[in-house]
């Protein structure tokens, strides 16, 4: 089976058997800037995956690709996504028949790293938690009873458009509010605005824990923006655990848990749950594809077994 992770910087392979070992892997500078480079990229490696462990693309059993935003099986457009771009158009998702000549399913990012959370890290074995990926965007994939909860629009966990930050939530309507404030974005444009000149979220992590004031206080207003959304996930959820990933969640943690989780304590009726970085760092995508596909893959061998050669 093929895992992929199709990212705003970045694209990931995995090839796995179906006990879940990984033969093979790639990974590429995305180039997301257009949906027919996007795509002309993913079939180039999926090819060159495949050939180098002796196999056509259709050997292949199932593909299971992870991206940003909401599948809208209607029109067939990648929804909420604009770190894609062209893919908001109908039809864009059914475009990916051409990366794999095997069945294939279509997952949000986010839901995946969760799945992956649960099955290889921090969230094996815990049966309500949440992972909240914060770095270019912002997103939240739900387990429920120990399953992947994905809402009636599997819109569930886009937590960018909670209604925590700062000003008018109308200015970019490309993002959510709490998104505006506490992305990578949002953060360095904290972090000027109270007087350091810095280029990247990461500089303005490294420069607070260098002690300096201006990057302490930008981390301060990120961790209270952090809390006050958790605050309404937990209010609404209740997990026992919160695992943190994406850019930020994961490079930062650092600085964010013990602030943020002071923050709740004052903020949620009851004793918060535990905050924790993921272990997975940026295989939480691939892992969780991974998992999704042994599961599809597994039930189509049967299927296949059970119907007997084709006549």
């Amino acid at each position: 089976m093929l895992a992929v992770d199709v990212g705003r910087a970045y694209v990931r392979l995995a090839l796995a058997d179906l006990v879940g070992e990984i033969a093979a892997r790639a990974e590429e500078p995305s180039r997301a800037e257009s949906l027919d480079g996007l795509l002309d990229q993913l079939s180039r490696m999926v090819a060159g995956l495949t050939a180098g462990a002796g196999l056509a693309p259709g050997d292949v059993t199932v593909a299971v690709f992870g991206t940003p935003g909401i599948h809208d099986k209607e029109t067939g457009a990648l929804r909420l996504a604009p770190n894609l771009p062209g893919w908001e158009r109908p039809g864009a998702v059914e475009r990916l028949a051409v990366v794999t000549e095997s069945p294939y399913v279509l997952e949000n990012d986010v839901d995946l790293a969760a799945v992956g959370e649960g099955a290889y890290g921090l969230g094996e074995g815990v049966s309500h938690f949440v992972f909240v990926s914060i770095g270019t965007g912002i997103g939240m994939g739900v387990v429920i009873d120990g399953k992947l909860y994905r809402g009636s629009q599997g819109a569930a966990g886009e937590i960018s458009y909670l209604p925590v930050g700062e000003g008018d939530p109308l200015v970019d309507l490309g993002r959510g509010m709490f998104e505006s404030v506490a992305s990578a974005g949002g953060v360095v444009a904290i972090a000027e605005r109270l007087g350091l000149s810095t280029g990247t979220a990461k500089d303005v992590f490294e420069a607070a824990r260098a002690g300096n004031e201006a990057a302490l206080k930008a981390v301060a207003a990120e961790a209270d923006h952090v809390a006050h959304a958790l605050a309404g996930v937990i209010a609404v959820l209740d997990p026992e655990l919160v695992v943190l990933g994406g850019g930020i969640g994961a490079q930062a943690g650092d600085l964010l848990i013990r602030p943020v989780s002071e923050r709740l304590e004052s903020l949620v009726a009851l004793r918060p749950p535990r905050i924790e970085v993921s272990t997975l760092g940026p295989d939480a995508v691939l892992l969780g594809a991974l998992a999704v596909g042994l599961a599809t893959a597994r039930d189509l061998v049967f299927e296949r077994a059970v119907a007997g050669p084709a006549r």
